[in-house]
């Protein structure tokens, strides 16, 4: 079964959680511990790859390229966050294609206006460019299983670039639904929003964080980078201040399983074998 195909199973079924990944060995370290599916966020990606912050200078190709390299190890669903999708509906189009092509099972895309998440108090896109934006990503995607989840931030009136309206979170819903959304993310919705959206909006509904009641699934994120970049600053200072670092600081005690290391020390123990060359004695 295709991660496209399992995606819409999950959706189909009980409510559900992506666990947050930024990278193939994160994306791994999710589905060895169980969870169903995985979710690569902005923020943490551009954070941790790039060193930049997520206000819509982190770009469809960076993103694309990222993504592919963890749809690449993992057998569960990922899912991306694409931001815009691009600039123009045109750039929507191929980067669907691009995302699809890497492997993604499903991403969202969003209706906020870059520079997004800064000291520019911006508006939303308007509905009908939303609705043009969602077209062409549903035209643009070959396999019917690839899923498009639509991001609403007119909730999102800290940071994002709504006013707060839920009557108006509603009749975006509705309209990214008529226009082909697979699922709509009312971005911070409380469980009173979301009851209200759910008597208007009939596709998935999907949120941030925890599974809040109403919510299909669940997009988890930011706890896996910052808790990675808080360790790093706190082993390199300690390393600069006193020169070495306890043994704790190298212990990862599933990294073998997690890198394949047996899979690769069978195929070269097997070519040195078979070619009469010296073996190594097994490390102690």
């Amino acid at each position: 079964m295709s991660t496209r195909h399992q995606l819409r199973s999950l959706m189909a079924g009980k409510p559900f959680l992506a666990a947050e990944c930024y990278s193939a060995l994160t994306g791994r370290i999710v589905e060895e511990v169980g969870f169903p599916a995985a979710y690569m966020g902005g923020h943490g990606t551009s954070m941790m790859h790039y060193a930049i912050p997520d206000n819509g200078v982190f770009t469809p190709t960076e993103m694309v390229e990222q993504a592919g390299r963890v749809a690449e190890v993992i057998s569960i669903p990922l899912i991306v966050d694409a931001d815009q999708c691009g600039e123009t509906v045109a750039d929507v189009y191929r980067s669907i294609q691009r995302y699809e092509h890497a492997g993604i099972a499903g991403l969202h895309m969003e209706d906020e206006i870059p520079p997004k998440h800064s000291r520019w108090s911006g508006a939303l896109l308007s509905i009908g460019d939303m609705q043009s934006r969602i077209r062409a990503a549903v035209a643009a995607r070959i396999d019917r299983d690839f899923v498009i989840i639509v991001r609403c931030d007119e909730l999102y009136d800290v940071g994002g670039g709504g006013s707060g309206s839920l009557d108006e979170a509603i009749r975006r819903g509705v309209a990214y639904q008529e226009a082909g959304a697979d699922a709509y993310l009312p971005t911070f919705a409380t469980e009173e929003q979301v009851a209200a959206i759910k008597r208007a909006v009939s596709v998935p509904l999907v949120g941030f964080g925890s599974l809040t009641p109403g919510i299909d699934f669940a997009l988890s994120t930011g706890w896996g980078t910052a808790s990675a970049a808080r360790q790093h600053r706190q082993w390199a200072t300690h390393l600069l201040e006193h020169g070495d670092l306890p043994p704790e600081a190298f212990e990862f005690p599933a990294k073998a399983e997690a890198i394949r290391q047996d899979a690769y020390d069978h195929i070269i123990e097997a070519w040195v074998t078979d070619t009469g060359r010296a073996l190594r004695p097994p490390a102690s």
